[in-house]
């Protein structure tokens, strides 16, 4: 009898894993460490599949980097099944860049983004550069929505899981263990991996990334009461240096310096060690996410009797069915601003556009956020929503940008402006806390310059003032400015060089409705001067033979008042996918100094409307219809409208048309149809063929020639390449109603 307890005692202890896991009246609490690795870490997704599978009831969870985004998720609630879902369809590139879609941004947002090459920080006329690629707010959005449900558990050990992860003090080199607070911040704060995301600042304290300090928190969580440690190790050792062609990998590198002869001790207090081969992949593979899950579920599946060995000795736990609840909406009827409070409060509502106190969707509670950090003001945006009874408080806590002065440049070439290169200063808050201040000047075959000053109020409404200069000269018909001018004919002569000058000086309002729309109010001052120094002898062709040289046309200042309408949803403006524009403009010219003495009281209206559909995934079509007209009985021809060329920024009435060389068709009214068709044949490249068609003369809509079959139409095959300058694009274009076709150039923002 004795030799048959003694052989079972011994058996016992051969067998491996049995001691240690064998049932007791109480049953092991179970531990899961997830590490560290970026892009890598997906595979912990993999493994979390194994260990459900396997029957495994997990006790405490702790992680650093992305083990503690994943642990965290899967301790709020979330099953592995869900959890490989859910980061499937994520798209880690356009989260980790922070590109926030055009319509998070206000139009003078999108007119800055829409014109310079190159932006570079400039205070105190230095150059400084920018601590790290993003900012990491979209990922933050993402984990407040994620975490929703749990947002009031303050304390992690209240969690379905009980969780802690790990972050490092960059002030201090202090390890931090977190495991109260709001969870995003927390995790969000040991994911911050250096040069990638931005610090994040939690409780007054400056937080990187933990794995800097500790990748693989064994024993925190062994700590928490766990008897049994399972981990997920997604590290790997030091590379050759054929790996280490990144700025990730080489901080990476020098970190793993400790992490590896750190790894040789913990690996050996984990009780199952999970080990995915990740030799083949980097912190950033993420479009690799779904190899790498099925790495995870490889190296658990290696594990398998152990797992399966661990859960018998836990008994049979009954499967919670939790399903986390899904929030459609939201109610916040308080808004609490912390942290640095430059901008008023006015523009922080006004950017988020929502109402306290009213149902809100998330997308839009999102978008206000999106809204609010595309403005750049703020070098982070951390908040928390909390239940207060009847509804939520929104905590925003806000770091402004140290950023208030920025250097700007642009180059553009096209066959009306010529050669250009634009030098832009910005400054931010130069007068009052919600304002901006910019300067362009461009040189090149035409001086120009571009002043804007603008007090940012979002919906509420704005206040703006510009001042800009546009000069240029153009080969024309002599014909078109006799069809405006009182000139002569003259059999020697066809094509003249016109001279053009415009100074335009605005003071408006401003008021947008969500970020896509805006209402303008304002008044005008502008200058005009059109002359030619072409022909030396102005006598013969003017009906003032007093008239010396150079020829003058126009040398007026008008005074007016005007509305502007615009809606704008288009997702890109050179190369829109999807969306819709609408560009609605009414002008009343009340005053001029009347050059040409013909001077009263006249209106000049215009508006464009357009849409973007995608036919297929690289294929859209785009179709666009303009129209313009004037009022009253003005003999003033100098805002008539002109048609022709190619272009994104013509100014006053001057519309491009396909077809025809730049103003080559004068009217007081017209209208015009547009489709084109762009397929994308690789990223950034543009293959495009384009119709347009028109009526343009006086008074067509008061003679009802508006409606009839059109007397111009123009065609266009071209391509195009998205840069980092701005688009690249080239266009042949012709016309039935004349023999030879033509080529037409762009390159670069328009400006």
């Amino acid at each position: 009898m004795k030799k048959g307890i003694l052989l079972l005692l011994t058996l016992c202890i051969m067998i491996p894993g049995y001691s240690q896991f064998q049932k007791t009246d109480e049953r092991p609490k179970v531990g899961l460490v997830l590490s560290g690795g970026g892009a890598k870490g997906l595979a912990h997704i993999g493994a979390l599949k194994v260990i459900e599978e396997a029957g495994i009831k997990v006790d405490y969870i702790g992680g650093t980097s992305m083990g503690a985004i994943i642990g965290a998720l899967y301790a709020s609630g979330y099953s592995a099944v869900e959890l490989d879902s859910m980061f499937m369809e994520t798209n880690f590139s356009e989260l980790i860049q922070d590109d926030f879609p055009r319509g998070a941004k206000s139009f003078y947002e999108k007119d800055d983004t829409e014109r310079y090459a190159l932006t570079i920080p400039f205070n105190d006329f230095k150059i400084a550069f920018p601590a790290a690629l993003s900012g990491g707010q979209k990922i933050y959005n993402e984990l407040v929505k994620l975490l929703y449900h749990v947002k009031d558990t303050k304390d992690f050990n209240e969690l379905p899981i009980p969780f802690l992860c790990i972050a490092t003090n960059i002030e201090t080199g202090e390890e931090i263990l977190l495991d109260q607070g709001f969870l995003p911040e927390a995790i969000m704060a040991s994911g911050t991996f250096p040069s990638l995301f931005e610090p994040t600042e939690v409780d007054g304290r400056i937080l990187i990334d933990g794995g800097v300090l500790n990748n693989y928190p064994v024993e925190e969580v062994r700590a928490m009461g766990a008897d049994v440690m399972i981990g997920v190790d997604v590290q790997h050792g030091l590379r050759e240096r054929e790996s280490l062609g990144s700025a990730s990998e080489i901080l990476l590198q020098i970190n793993n310096f400790r992490t590896v002869k750190d790894m040789s001790v913990k690996s050996a207090m984990t009780d199952i060690y999970i080990k995915p081969n990740m030799d083949d992949f980097t912190v950033i593979d993420f479009d690799l996410k779904e190899t790498i899950i099925n790495n995870g579920v490889e190296a658990a599946q290696l594990e398998i009797k152990a797992l399966k060995q661990l859960a018998g000795s836990q008994g049979r736990i009954p499967k919670p069915n939790t399903s986390i609840p899904v929030s459609d909406s939201l109610v916040i009827n308080r808004l609490v601003v912390e942290g640095d409070q430059v901008s008023s409060r006015g523009f922080i509502k006004g950017k988020l556009r929502f109402d306290l106190g009213e149902k809100i969707s998330f997308g839009d509670f999102q978008r206000g956020i999106g809204n609010l950090a595309a403005t750049e003001n703020f070098k982070a945006i951390r908040y928390e929503l909390t239940s207060n009874g009847l509804g939520e408080d929104l905590v925003l806590k806000l770091k402004e940008n140290p950023n208030k002065t920025y250097l700007r440049v642009g180059a553009h070439y096209d066959q009306l402006y010529k050669s250009a290169a634009l030098l832009n200063i910005t400054r931010k808050q130069f007068l009052t806390n919600d304002d901006t201040a910019s300067f362009d000047f461009i040189l090149g075959d035409n001086v120009r310059y571009n002043i804007e000053y603008y007090i940012d109020k979002g919906r509420y409404w704005s206040i703006g003032v510009n001042s800009r200069l546009n000069d240029f000269n153009k080969d024309i018909d002599l014909d078109v400015i006799q069809s405006n001018f009182n000139v002569l004919e003259d059999p020697n002569i066809n094509t003249i060089t016109l001279d053009v000058d415009d100074i335009t000086n605005q003071f408006y309002v401003q008021t947008d409705f969500r970020e896509e729309f805006a209402l303008r109010l304002g008044i005008e001052h502008k200058y005009l001067k059109y002359g030619s120094e072409t022909i030396n002898d102005m006598g013969s062709l003017l009906n003032d033979p007093q008239q010396s040289d150079p020829a003058v046309f126009e040398n007026s200042h008008y005074y007016s008042t005007f509305g502007q309408l615009v809606l704008d949803t288009f997702d890109d403006k050179y190369y829109p996918n999807r969306g819709l524009r609408f560009d609605g403009d009414f002008h009343l010219y009340l005053f001029s100094s009347d050059f040409n003495n013909n001077f009263k009281e006249f209106s000049i209206g215009k508006a464009q409307m357009g849409a973007a559909f995608p036919i297929l995934n690289n294929l859209t079509l785009v179709i666009e219809t303009e129209g313009g007209f004037k009022l009253g009985t003005s003999e003033v021809s100098s805002f008539d409208f002109i048609l022709g060329g190619y272009g994104a920024k013509l100014i006053n009435n001057f519309i491009p048309f396909y077809g025809y060389d730049f103003l080559s068709l004068p009217g007081n009214s017209f209208v015009k149809g547009t489709a084109r068709f762009d397929l994308e044949i690789a990223p950034k490249n543009h293959i495009m063929l384009a119709g347009n068609f028109s009526n343009v003369e006086d008074d067509i809509f008061r003679l009802g020639e508006w409606f009839t079959e059109p007397d111009y139409t123009g065609y266009a095959i071209g391509y195009g390449l998205e840069t980092f300058m701005g688009p690249l694009e080239v266009f042949y274009t012709w016309t039935p109603q004349g023999s030879d076709g033509g080529f037409f150039f762009s390159i670069g923002y328009w400006f």
